[in-house]
């Protein structure tokens, strides 16, 4: 089949990727899994993390990535799970890992789930076929696949970040940094459907002027200067209820600065570094809530998915590439001139 692949671990990552006319087929899928033929397959960061080598992961190549995919299940491992086959569906790139707890090991009540990712941990969907468990699959019905494959990883993240664990409520004030990107555009169009005000940053004035049109009603043009005192002003002082923070080290601060009472800092990343400056007294003074956030479950991922399906919520596109045009792909995502997300159509 079809695939496309990085070669081996490097910087820049795209004269690494070509695509394959001859790699081996899925095996059949076991019980709990099912084989999806894929219609589009969608980038992310972590398609780039992939190709640098991630730290702490011995990675084998040649590789395939790709955390994000619409299909048609083909097949599935066990007899009561056949209603799936011919339906369209994306998945949740997340798989839990289950560990047997020690005798002598605490309550795992608070314990957060520890994820393995398919495109990361184990080969992606930037093929022609591949094998999901079953679980982590949302129906889509007819939906365009395009906007389908586009939609899943980063809308799970920017949900479960901003709803589940910030406790996002309607008509609150969001402030969004680097505005363009899959979850940044994703948290985009979650606060506009909680009707909430947004304020977002980005270093370029033309992705500014875009996420005007998308329902942004501030837009600061970040050029390394204190833009916290604008969100104030903005907010007539009070400071906003969330801020939405993937770029890290370089805009910390000025989030914090930016928060009202009891507002929350929600991190899935940090494209700039993990070393950020803080204000402790800000913190415990204004009783701040500081959150890390990677990916969701399943349950987030089916409450998201049916809002997509219902038309509620979609992503912004910003190209679509064949699968022999893979290595222009990667390269539009290497460059960051991107807004929103970048397909692959495998329907061609």
């Amino acid at each position: 089949m079809r695939a496309i692949t990085v070669s081996c671990k490097g910087t820049p990552v795209a004269p690494n990727v070509s695509l394959r006319e001859d790699w081996p087929e899925p095996e059949s899928p076991g019980p709990g899994y099912a084989l999806v033929r894929t219609l589009c397959s969608a980038f992310n960061h972590m398609d780039l993390w992939v190709g640098r080598g991630v730290p702490g992961l011995d990675l084998e190549y040649p590789r395939i990535s790709g955390c994000d995919a619409c299909g048609v299940v083909e097949a599935v491992g066990c007899e009561g799970d056949k209603p799936w086959i011919g339906t369209r569906v994306i998945f949740n790139a997340a798989v839990q890992v289950q560990r047997s707890p020690a005798a002598d090991e605490p309550p795992r009540s608070t314990l957060a789930p520890e994820y393995e990712l398919i495109g990361e941990h184990h080969f992606g969907a930037h093929a022609e076929r591949f094998v999901v468990p079953i679980e982590n699959l949302a129906n889509v019905g007819e939906c365009d696949p395009i906007a389908a494959a586009a939609f899943g990883l980063c809308a799970l993240t920017a949900w479960s970040m901003m709803v589940t664990k910030a406790d996002l409520r309607p008509g609150q004030s969001v402030l969004i940094t680097g505005i363009g990107g899959g979850v940044a555009t994703s948290a985009l169009a979650i606060a506009r459907h909680f009707g909430c005000e947004i304020c977002v940053t980005s270093r370029h004035q033309w992705k500014l002027d875009r996420a005007r049109e998308l329902g942004a009603s501030c837009t600061i043009l970040d050029e390394g200067q204190d833009w916290s005192r604008d969100v104030r002003a903005w907010t007539h002082k009070r400071g906003v209820d969330l801020a939405v923070d993937s770029v890290g080290k370089a805009t910390h601060l000025n989030c914090i600065k930016s928060l009202a009472r009891g507002g929350a800092y929600v991190t899935p990343g940090c494209t700039s570094g993990p070393n950020a400056t803080t204000d402790l007294a800000r913190v415990f003074w204004n009783q701040l809530r500081i959150l890390g956030s990677t990916m969701g479950t399943n349950d987030e991922f089916k409450e998201v998915a049916s809002l997509f399906r219902a038309g509620l919520l979609e992503p912004i596109i910003d190209t679509v590439f064949g699968p022999d045009e893979c290595r222009a792909a990667y390269e539009r995502l290497e460059g960051a001139g991107h807004f929103g997300k970048i397909v692959i159509d495998w329907r061609g």
